[in-house]
């Protein structure tokens, strides 16, 4: 019977770029500034690596397929690269590709580098494919804010959620952000927001307005992976291992039954359960220390920590309103600024969420770091709330 990850695999080293509109730099810079930081963390020479994964989404503004683009720009020792996509959780799929070669003694150190560049395009979102009189049938039929924008409809019909209160609650998740970003000089968006513009700002799609919906951005991350053996014979202590890594992927019972009332994402319930199983957590709320999630819309987050169990049906917007998940809360969310403040640069958000989380936990994290973190949750979620895929890990100290 499989046993899953816990402690089997340590991160070595990690890297991340600034991220923002990074005119400056190529998307082989972009990389390479993730890699030498990675590099320098881990203390490796690159012939010790042996496997690599490479995210990106949007092919046209990337680098192109495969994963050559990846072993040219960093002068990899001829190692296998494998290129990996699925939507917006590519980060966290090339993770848990790198953990799993480790985790089956494939190799001793392995590397997942997620980058997009997107900022090149012009456009204020992500770029839309064009696909001609021929729509798939996993094709969106609208926008990402109007798809997040029914989420928030369903979410306040559901437990009878006063709109201006649930308006309210969504704008301290951006709040709460912003101000986590002023301490990051790696983040896009560095300038805290009052409720006052948050609830003033044009409407994208009710009840989302402007400080409600993540940009796009430039970034890459890198994480470099190894057992812990390995990594303690590397002279490296206070180790972060991998507790447990689920991906679960919609098979279409959300849009093809009448059972669900599109308040939360299905998924991501089936990706927290298997992952605190994995783990052993039976109470994620007093074991948990910190989330990343992904907030691509600020109702995204809110109804994210019902779906980690982190809040009680129904009472997510009562957490939000009292500092639950405020950088001084029980459970702080996105202290280095999330999506929301990162831009969402496809293929490396879900490495960039772990950058944080690891940092935090090594005591790193300079003038936004928590008091003793000892286990964090990263949340990487790809699609729209009835079609999607959604990756949960988490992380801790070796030994907790």
């Amino acid at each position: 019977m499989a046993a899953g990850i816990k402690d089997k695999v340590a991160i070595l080293g990690m890297g991340c770029t600034r991220f923002g509109e990074r005119w400056d730099a190529s998307p082989e810079d972009l990389m390479l500034e993730a890699y030498n930081e990675a590099m320098a963390d881990a203390g490796i020479e690159p012939a010790q690596l042996g496997a690599a994964w490479f995210s990106t989404h949007m092919d046209d503004i990337g680098v192109g397929r495969g994963g050559i683009p990846m072993g040219i720009a960093l002068r990899l020792p001829n190692i296998g690269v494998t290129r990996v996509e699925n939507f917006c959780a590519g980060g966290s799929e090339a993770i848990r590709a790198a953990v799993y070669a480790v985790a089956a003694g494939a190799c001793d150190m392995a590397i997942a580098l997620g980058m997009e560049k997107l900022k090149d395009t012009g456009y204020a979102g992500l770029p839309v494919a064009t696909v001609g009189t021929y729509v798939p049938q996993w094709y969106p039929n609208a926008v990402a804010p109007a798809n997040f924008a029914q989420l928030a409809s369903a979410y306040r019909r559901k437990y009878g959620v006063d709109a201006a209160l649930l308006k309210r609650a969504i704008a301290h998740v951006s709040i709460k952000s912003h101000a986590n970003a002023v301490k990051n000089p790696k983040a896009h968006l560095r300038k805290e927001i009052t409720e006052e513009q948050v609830l003033g700002a044009p409407i994208i799609a009710e009840p989302l307005g402007l400080f409600d919906c993540c940009g796009v951005s430039d970034g890459a991350a890198a994480v470099i992976v190894a057992r812990p053996d390995v990594a303690r014979g590397l002279g490296k202590r206070d180790l972060v291992t991998f507790k447990a890594l689920q991906v679960c992927v919609s098979n279409g019972w959300e849009m093809q039954s009448s059972e669900w009332d599109g308040s939360y994402v299905h998924t991501a319930r089936i990706a927290a359960r298997r992952a605190y199983e994995e783990a052993g957590i039976a109470d994620p709320r007093a074991a948990i220390s910190m989330t990343e999630v992904h907030d691509c819309f600020s109702i995204t987050e809110l109804v994210t920590m019902e779906d980690l169990f982190l809040s009680s049906d129904g009472g997510a917007v009562r957490d939000v309103m009292d500092g639950v998940f405020d950088a001084d809360g029980k459970i702080p969310c996105q202290i280095d600024g999330g999506l929301k403040c990162f831009g969402h640069p496809v293929g490396a958000s879900g490495i960039r969420m772990l950058y944080e989380t690891y940092l935090q936990l090594q005591g790193r994290a300079a003038s936004r770091q928590l008091a003793d973190p000892k286990t964090g949750l990263i949340h990487n979620l790809g699609g729209q709330p009835s079609q999607n895929v959604c990756a949960v890990s988490i992380v801790g100290l070796e030994g907790t």
